[in-house]
């Protein structure tokens, strides 16, 4: 990424930002990473504004798709049992143990 010039990073971080509502959660943990250096820590140049906005954005849309995930694996880890058929139904892999 340091040979690539700064209007094309921000193109390639809006495009990954943009790509990330598509139910892709995980190009935004990329857009972050690859781009927080380059919005924050570098010598300011025109596109820095926008590209932080970008970095910004990415990083709190992993932060809740995180926290929603979770909170999802950890309801239906606890309750599959007790919503019967319906448990059984959204699982791929029915887990023996606990009827």
């Amino acid at each position: 990424m340091q040979k690539v010039p700064n209007d094309e990073k921000l193109k390639l971080c809006r495009n990954y930002f943009y790509f990330g509502f598509a139910f892709l959660p995980f190009l935004w943990l990329v857009n972050t990473v690859w781009f927080v250096r380059d919005a924050f820590f570098k010598d300011e140049f025109e596109e820095q504004k926008e590209l932080r906005k970008y970095v910004i954005r990415s990083g709190i849309g992993t932060c809740l798709w995180t926290i929603g995930i979770v909170t999802w694996i950890s309801i239906y880890q606890l309750n599959r049992a007790d919503w019967g058929e319906l448990g059984d139904k959204l699982s791929f892999l029915i887990p023996l143990g606990r009827p």
